[in-house]
C-alpha cells in the first residue's frame, strides 16, 4: 500500500473521527519450532524470508516492523486528513496445537506464494517438528500499529 495514497483513500470512506489502523504481527516461536520452520523453508523455498536461522532473532524483525510503522505514520501525516498518528505496541502469546498451527500457516503470505507441492512439504516438516516437541507450543507475538482518527475537515 502506498503510504500516502492509502491513508488518503481511507479518509474518503471514513466518517469524521473514524479510525484508520495499519497493523502487523511479528512472531517468535520457541527455539525448536523456530529451527524447524527455518529448516522447512530453507529446503522447500530457499528464497523465502522465513528461512532465516532462529538466532537471527525476533527482535530484529520487531525493529524492521517498527521502521515500517514509523513510515506508515509519516504517510498518515502527509495525507493531511487525520489527527496526529499514534503508534501502538502489544506483546501477547497464543498456544497452538499442531493442527491449529498448520491451519493458520496455510493463510500466511510466505506460504501462499509457494506451489502446492512445496506447501505440502513445508507443512509436513513443520508438523513433524511440532509432533517431536509434544504436539503443541506457545507462540510469542508483538503486534505493532500506526493509527489515527480522521479529522472533521477530512
Amino acid at each position: 500500500m502506498d503510504p500516502v495514497a492509502g491513508p488518503a483513500k481511507a479518509a474518503q470512506v471514513l466518517r469524521p473521527s473514524g479510525r484508520l489502523a495499519v497493523f502487523g504481527h511479528v512472531f517468535a516461536p520457541p527455539p525448536p519450532v523456530a529451527e524447524a520452520f527455518a529448516a522447512a523453508y530453507r529446503h522447500a523455498a530457499p528464497d523465502s524470508p522465513l528461512n532465516h536461522r532462529p538466532s537471527d532473532s525476533a527482535q530484529s524483525a520487531v525493529d524492521v516492523y517498527r521502521a515500517m510503522f514509523a513510515k506508515a505514520a509519516d504517510g498518515i501525516r502527509q495525507a493531511g486528513r487525520f489527527n496526529e498518528p499514534e503508534q501502538w505496541h502489544f506483546d501477547w502469546e497464543q498456544p497452538y496445537t499442531r493442527d491449529e498451527w498448520l491451519d493458520l500457516e496455510t493463510t500466511t503470505g510466505a506460504l501462499t506464494q509457494l506451489p502446492p507441492d512445496k506447501i505440502a512439504e513445508v507443512l509436513a516438516r513443520v508438523g513433524d517438528a511440532i509432533d517431536k516437541i509434544g504436539g503443541g507450543f506457545t507462540m510469542r507475538y508483538t503486534t505493532l500499529a500506526a493509527t489515527a482518527a480522521r479529522t472533521a475537515a477530512g
